[in-house]
């Protein structure tokens, strides 16, 4: 018996876990004026503000085991080198946004703590040498825009595939592609962004879900029609 099935499931499983965290990220993030010291303390020294980006690494994570459950749901249609592709551009995306995501998280966490704590330090200086960085700031952007691709991707290979619904993978690549540019909005656009990953994610996950019951067989039937 083919365990196929059971690892597309289990990749819907992580899909639909990712699009919750994704919308949680925004939704507890504390949200105050950064570019002043006491709102930079209040968000940064948070436990909120650990836990929030700790759920957007997590979905990071989860998503790459989405797009290789993407990738056995079509393995054996003419989509599946659009899969695999999107598959190792996703999972490079993925490894040069975390190490930002987790500067971010826990080195400034870290930062406005000892700044609260009374220590005498330059907290919105130390904040900008984090975030702006030249290799930082380069890695992230490339990593998010590698991201984008490999949603887009996506998207293109369910729609040539035949055995997901075409439609299926069309908010999550929005979802992705606008996720550098949504860092540019207010916090309202932000929690809408994550809103939007989660539907398109759980979307996704449902047609893997359903995809999952399928047999290997069934699967090539589908792609010879």
């Amino acid at each position: 018996m083919s365990t196929r099935p059971a690892r597309t499931r289990l990749g819907a499983s992580a899909l639909a876990v990712a699009g919750v965290l994704f919308a949680l990220y925004p939704a507890t993030r504390p949200w105050h004026d950064e570019a002043t010291v006491d709102g930079a303390t209040r968000a940064m020294s948070s436990d909120w503000w650990v836990a929030s980006h700790l759920f957007a690494m997590i979905g990071f994570i989860l998503v790459t085991l989405g797009l290789l459950a993407v990738r056995d749901a079509v393995r054996h249609t003419r989509a599946e080198r659009l899969a695999f592709a999107a598959v190792v551009t996703g999972w490079i995306g993925v490894g040069l946004v975390l190490p930002y995501y987790g500067a971010e998280d826990f080195g400034l966490h870290a930062v406005a703590g000892k700044y609260a704590a009374g220590q005498p330090l330059d907290l919105l200086d130390l904040v900008d040498t984090v975030r702006y960085a030249p290799a930082a700031i380069t890695t992230f952007g490339i990593g998010l825009i590698a991201l984008a691709v490999s949603a887009i991707v996506t998207a293109v290979a369910i729609w040539r595939s035949g055995v997901l619904p075409r439609l299926s993978g069309i908010l999550f690549a929005l979802g992705f592609a606008l996720f550098l540019p949504q860092f540019y909005t207010p916090a309202a656009v932000r929690v809408a962004h994550g809103l939007l990953i989660a539907v398109g994610s759980v979307w996704l996950a449902l047609a893997l879900w359903s995809a999952g019951r399928t047999s290997p067989a069934g699967s090539r039937s589908g792609a010879a029609s």
